[in-house]
């Protein structure tokens, strides 16, 4: 076990970003189509797909995941995905050759242009490029901190970042990769009111992976300042993105009831968390590969919580790991 994303065995990911308009593209890649779903929240999402993952559409399997800077012009990332996969012959069959196959490249965005990158790309955003570049980077190691998705984030007031962690439950595993660019504030307040201290997610931490600091004995809430609120005044202005991952034999109802859960982990991170002005998304993928034993309902809600925790240790861990 790594501690990240492609602890789920057939799974890799490829990352690329542009240093000078400070920004990047995260490809979830796995060997096989997977079972996809999706839970959406926050006022300002950016997406794509997620109608078609939705319970009454027609798809249930996807061929790639898109994670992207650059709010909508991000979205051509995905594209450029789908045209390489379709090239290779990797989606669905519709017909035979020269009928261009379909890929299934569901995709989230986040807004990282007020971040002082030069965003004067004109009439050619480079998305689609960094999309082309992720993907053909796909492996089972990848970078975390300050690159991909999360190379231009910001999480409130702080340096955003791109984090992925694992878990075990019994013979299952659940992972996850989050690029945090939130309204809201990863850390606990101090008494003076600024926080950059113990995160949020400090309890569910694993092996000091974001530090290990721990909040004083005597700690007391108060309202935080360091939030995007003070300066922010326009939806889909932030965001968290991501995918939780793992290997258990679920129904598309049971993933999708995993990415409602898994999306308490940003609860659990970040305050406030799901604003007006986030977009927050988590797609849930399964590479079906391990069998349930035990009864569904309990092993769901097992995994449900393990998925919450992970995307939880995820997001501080790409604060953590992208600070300067």
């Amino acid at each position: 076990m790594k501690n990240q994303l492609t602890d789920v065995a057939g799974i890799k990911v490829g990352q690329a970003h542009d240093t000078k308009i400070s920004t990047g593209v995260t490809v979830i890649l796995p060997d096989l189509p997977v079972l996809c779903a999706v839970d959406v929240r926050g006022g300002g999402p950016g997406t794509r797909e997620t109608d078609a993952l939705s319970q009454d559409g027609s798809v249930t399997h996807a061929h790639a995941i898109v994670l992207s800077g650059g709010s909508v012009y991000g979205l051509d990332a995905a594209g450029a995905v789908t045209a390489e996969l379709g090239n290779k012959r990797i989606g669905y069959e519709v017909a035979p050759t020269p009928v261009p196959v379909s890929p299934i490249v569901p995709a989230a965005i986040l807004f990282d242009n007020a971040n002082g990158g030069d965003k004067s790309w004109g009439e050619t955003p480079p998305f689609a490029a960094l999309g082309k570049q992720a993907l053909n980077n796909a492996n089972t190691d990848f970078d975390q901190g300050k690159t991909g998705a999360g190379y231009g984030a910001t999480a409130g007031i702080y340096s955003g970042g791109l984090g992925s962690v694992s878990e075990r439950v019994g013979d299952i595993t659940v992972s996850a990769i989050i690029a945090a660019n939130p309204i809201g504030s990863p850390y606990m307040p101090k008494p003076n009111g600024n926080g950059a201290d113990c995160f949020w997610a400090w309890d569910c931490e694993v092996e000091g992976e974001y530090g290990g600091r721990k909040p004083p004995a005597d700690f007391k809430y108060s309202p935080a300042t360091d939030t995007k609120l003070e300066f922010l005044r326009t939806r889909g202005a932030s965001t968290v993105i991501g995918v939780v991952a793992t290997d258990a034999k679920l129904t598309h109802a049971e993933l999708r009831r995993l990415a409602i859960m898994a999306q308490d982990g940003i609860a659990m991170a970040v305050r406030p968390a799901h604003t007006p002005m986030d977009g927050d998304t988590l797609f849930a993928i399964s590479t079906e590969a391990v069998t349930i034993d035990e009864p569904r309902v309990v092993a769901l809600s097992k995994l449900g919580a393990a998925s919450a925790r992970c995307v939880a240790r995820a997001l501080a861990r790409g604060v953590y790991l992208a600070r300067d």
